[in-house]
C-alpha cells in the first residue's frame, strides 16, 4: 500500500513540475518588443464621426475623458480616452501622462488617427513599459475600430524611451515643473484660473496624482496648422498634478516625439512655440 501511494504522490509531483515548465516556457516565449525594427506613432481607421468613436471606445470597456475641438470649424475633434489597465501603469512618479491614449476624427482626411499604445507607452513609460498590456490594448482597438492600419509617422522601438529631437533637445525625464506647492492648492488654482475657462478635463489617476487637460492661448494652439492637423491629437495639452509639482512635458519633447516627421526647418516655423506653452501653461499657478 505504501509502495501504491509513493507511486501517486511522485505520479503528481512530475505532472505539477511538467505544468509549471510548461507555464515557464510559455512566459519566455511572450514578446517582449516588436519584431520590427520601427513602430508606428499613430494607429489609422476608417472615418467615424465623434458620437460613433465615443460609443465604440465605451463599448471596448475604455472611459471617455474629453471630446476636445481644436480648430473653430470642428474638422478636428481630438478624444482623450483611459481605462484602468492605463491608469494602474501611469500610478508611479512622472508616469501619469502615459494614463490617457487619443483618437483625433480627421472630417478632411475622413480617417480617425489614434495614438499607438506601443509608441506612446514606450517614450512616456520608459523602464516600466509592458509590450504584451500596450498589445492587449491595441487588440481592442483593433475590435472596436476595425483592422488599424500603421501610420507612416514612426520611430525605432528601442530608442523611444531615450528619444530627443536632435543634440541638445529635451528627453522624456526633463518634464518642466510650471509651479511647486501642495496638490490640492495646486489644482485649486488651475481649476479657478479664469474660472475654469481653459480646463478641457480632470483626471484622478490615483490618490494624489491628476492628469489635467488644459488649453492653450489661442495663437499659442495654432503651431497645429503649421505642422499638421494630421496629429492634432497632441492636443489638449496635459499638467501632471503629484508629489507637491505641477508638471508638464517639455514642448520640445513632446511636439517632436509626435510628429517624428518633423524636420529641422519645419521646427523652426513653430521656434517661439515651445517657449509660449510653458508660459501660457505657468499662468495659472502665479
Amino acid at each position: 500500500m505504501r509502495k501504491v501511494l509513493a507511486l501517486i504522490v511522485a505520479a503528481l509531483v512530475l505532472s505539477f513540475s511538467g505544468c509549471s515548465s510548461k507555464e515557464a516556457e510559455a512566459a519566455e516565449a511572450a514578446p517582449t518588443k516588436p519584431a520590427e525594427e520601427k513602430v508606428s506613432t499613430y494607429l489609422l481607421g476608417a472615418y467615424v464621426d465623434v458620437e460613433t468613436a465615443k460609443n465604440k471606445l465605451t463599448e471596448a470597456g475604455f472611459d471617455v475623458v474629453t471630446a476636445y475641438k481644436v480648430d473653430k470649424k470642428g474638422q478636428y475633434t481630438s478624444i482623450v480616452f483611459t481605462n484602468n489597465a492605463l491608469k494602474a501603469a501611469a500610478n508611479k512618479t512622472d508616469r501619469g501622462f502615459a494614463a490617457v491614449l487619443r483618437l483625433l476624427v480627421n472630417n478632411e482626411k475622413q480617417e480617425i488617427s489614434i495614438t499607438n499604445p506601443v509608441y506612446f507607452g514606450k517614450a512616456f513609460l520608459q523602464d516600466d513599459f509592458n509590450y504584451p498590456a500596450s498589445l492587449a490594448l491595441v487588440k481592442s482597438l483593433n475590435d472596436a475600430f476595425g483592422e488599424l492600419k500603421n501610420s507612416e509617422d514612426k520611430w525605432e522601438f528601442e530608442g523611444l524611451s531615450s528619444y530627443h529631437f536632435m543634440m541638445g533637445m529635451p528627453y522624456y525625464e526633463e518634464n518642466a515643473v510650471l509651479s511647486e506647492g501642495d496638490n490640492a492648492v495646486l489644482l485649486e488654482k488651475a481649476k479657478n484660473y479664469k474660472k475654469g475657462k481653459n480646463l478641457i478635463f480632470e483626471l484622478q489617476i490615483a490618490e494624489g496624482r491628476t492628469l489635467l487637460g488644459y488649453a492653450l492661448g489661442k495663437k499659442t494652439s495654432k503651431f497645429v496648422k503649421k505642422i499638421g492637423y494630421q496629429n492634432a491629437q497632441v492636443l489638449p495639452y496635459t499638467i501632471l498634478i503629484e508629489e507637491g509639482k505641477a508638471k508638464m512635458l517639455a514642448p520640445k519633447y513632446y511636439i517632436a516625439v509626435s510628429y517624428p516627421q518633423l524636420t529641422m526647418g519645419e521646427f523652426m516655423t513653430i521656434a517661439s512655440v515651445p517657449g509660449a506653452i510653458e508660459k501660457d501653461l505657468a499662468k495659472p499657478f502665479k
